[in-house]
C-alpha cells in the first residue's frame, strides 16, 4: 500500500489532500482532504495525522480480506483443470458437457474456493437444463444453484463470477432483481467487460426488457467482435422474437445453428418463429432436428418473467408440434 499527498496554499489557507493506493492493482482505497489556515498549520498537522492513522488500519484489513477472497486460484493442477474444462464445456455436447463438470468437479476438491470454477460448474448444470439433458431436473437445477453461491460468497467482487452467477440464479428462477444487481455490479466494477454486457443482455430478456437487451448484446460485440457469436445470434434473435420481429429474427437463429448446431434453444425459437409466421411446414422440419437432440421440445420451466413473452414463445412451439394452443 502507498500513502500519496499534495499540499496547496491559497493566501493564508492550505488544503491537505490523501490518498491510499494498493500498489499492486492501482485501486484507490481510500482519499480525503484537510483544510485549515496557516496560522494553525500545526493542528491541521495533527488533524492529518490522526485521520489518516485511523484510516490504513481498518483500510488494509479490508483490502486483505477482499484480496483473499478475489484471488482465482494458487494451485496450478486446479487451474489447469479449470482450462481443460473450458472446450468443452463450449462445445455444447452432452458428452463433453460431462466431461466438464467432472474436471470443474476435480478443480474444486483440489481447491473449494476457486469462485470462478464454482461459478461455472453453475453455468454447466444451466447447459444440462436447458438442453434436457439431464436425468434428474431438480436435482440439478438445485446443484446449480448452490455452486452460484457459494461461488459469490467465495468471490462477491469478481466481474466474471458476478456475472456468471447472475446468469445461473436468474435462469433457474431465483429472484431476477437480485440477479440483475449482480450483473450490474460486475459492469460497475469493469465496464469493458465483454461478456458481462452479454449476460446483462440476456438478464434483460429474461426480465422482459428485449429493446434494453438488444443494446447490451450491440455492446457486446462491439467490445468482443470475435467471441462466440453463436450465442450472439440466438439472442438477438430471441430479443426481436419478443417485439415480434419474427422475419428478423429468424437470419439470426439461423446463422447461429451454422456455427453450434447442439444449442436446443435456438431451435425452438426457430420453430416458434416461423409457426407464428404460418410456415408450419418449416416449423415441423425444425421440431424434427429438436428431437433428434433432446426429448424435452416444450419446456416445463422457462426464465422469462414476462407472462406474454412466455405466452408467445410457449404458444409458437405448441404450433410447431401440432398441439391445440
Amino acid at each position: 500500500m502507498v500513502l500519496e499527498g499534495s499540499v496547496r496554499k491559497a493566501g493564508g489557507h492550505v488544503r491537505i489532500a490523501a490518498q491510499l493506493i494498493d500498489a499492486v492493482s492501482g485501486t484507490h482505497l481510500w482519499a480525503d482532504r484537510f483544510d485549515g489556515s496557516l496560522e494553525d498549520v500545526f493542528e491541521l498537522q495533527d488533524q492529518v495525522a490522526t485521520g489518516v492513522a485511523g484510516v490504513i488500519e481498518p483500510t488494509l484489513q479490508a483490502a486483505e480480506i477482499r484480496r483473499a477472497a478475489e484471488r482465482r486460484t494458487q494451485d496450478l493442477t486446479a487451474y489447469d483443470l479449470y482450462l481443460r474444462a473450458l472446450p468443452h464445456l463450449y462445445s455444447w455436447q452432452r458428452e463433453r458437457n460431462a466431461l466438464a463438470l467432472d474436471l470443474l468437479g476435480q478443480a474444486i476438491e483440489r481447491d473449494p474456493l476457486y469462485g470462478t470454477a464454482l461459478a461455472l460448474a453453475g453455468w454447466s448444470y444451466a447447459q444440462l437444463h436447458v438442453n434436457g439433458w439431464t436425468e434428474d431436473p431438480e436435482q440439478d437445477v438445485r446443484k446449480g444453484i448452490d455452486f452460484a453461491r457459494r461461488a459469490l460468497q467465495i468471490s462477491p467482487d469478481d466481474p466474471d463470477v458476478l456475472a456468471t452467477a447472475a446468469f445461473v440464479l436468474s435462469y433457474f428462477g431465483e429472484d431476477i432483481d437480485v440477479a440483475l444487481g449482480f450483473v450490474d455490479r460486475s459492469l460497475a466494477l469493469n465496464l469493458s467487460f465483454a461478456r458481462g454486457w452479454f449476460v446483462s443482455g440476456l438478464l434483460r430478456l429474461f426480465a422482459g426488457q428485449p429493446d434494453v437487451a438488444l443494446e447490451h448484446f450491440d455492446t457486446f460485440l462491439r467490445l468482443s467482435p470475435r467471441d462466440r457469436l453463436a450465442f450472439y445470434w440466438t439472442s438477438v434473435g430471441n430479443a426481436l422474437f419478443f417485439n415480434r420481429r419474427f422475419d428478423d429474427a429468424v437470419p439470426k437463429l439461423l446463422a447461429s445453428l451454422q456455427q453450434v448446431p447442439t444449442f436446443a434453444l435456438t431451435y425452438r425459437l426457430l420453430a416458434a418463429c416461423y409457426a407464428h409466421m404460418g410456415r408450419l411446414d418449416d416449423a415441423r422440419g425444425v421440431i424434427d432436428r429438436l428431437r433428434a437432440m433432446t426429448p424435452v421440445v416444450v419446456p416445463n420451466a422457462l426464465p422469462y418473467r414476462n407472462s406474454e413473452h412466455r405466452e408467445l414463445f410457449l404458444s409458437g412451439l405448441r404450433l410447431a408440434v401440432g398441439e391445440a394452443t
